[in-house]
């Protein structure tokens, strides 16, 4: 996958993403998210959409801001920020309406036009 390929395929995800489109359909049927703090691991499309869908949605009213990224062979590492209040229970602490502002690297691979490994970073409020 050229350079222009992937950096357009990973844009495309990320304006889904953003927009609250259907951005499972970029991810691999085999995906694997990595906690990069903790090393816990997510496998599968599913899985992995299970997962964000809440954090931005239910545990946190969150919007991921995107900002530079660099891209190679279907490769790319974007930096973003996860900004959102925290609204439900997340790693055992109860909502506490705290505003929260989450630097988080994101290696990529997209070897088929489909994001194959995420690897998220996430903290608990505080």
């Amino acid at each position: 996958m050229s350079v222009e390929e992937t950096e357009r395929a990973i844009r495309e995800y990320l304006d889904t993403l953003q927009s609250g489109g259907d951005f499972a359909a970029f991810l691999a049927d085999d995906i694997l998210s990595t906690t990069m703090e903790t090393g816990d691991q997510i496998r599968g499309r599913e899985a992995v959409r299970d997962f964000i869908v809440p954090l931005h949605t239910q545990l946190f009213d969150a919007t991921p801001e995107f900002g530079s990224m660099t891209v190679a062979d279907g490769h790319a590492t974007l930096e973003a920020v996860f900004t959102g209040k925290h609204t439900g229970e997340f790693a055992d602490i109860p909502a506490t309406g705290a505003v929260v502002c989450i630097p988080t690297p994101c290696p990529m691979t997209s070897p088929t036009a489909r994001s194959a490994h995420y690897a998220p970073t996430s903290r608990s409020p505080q």
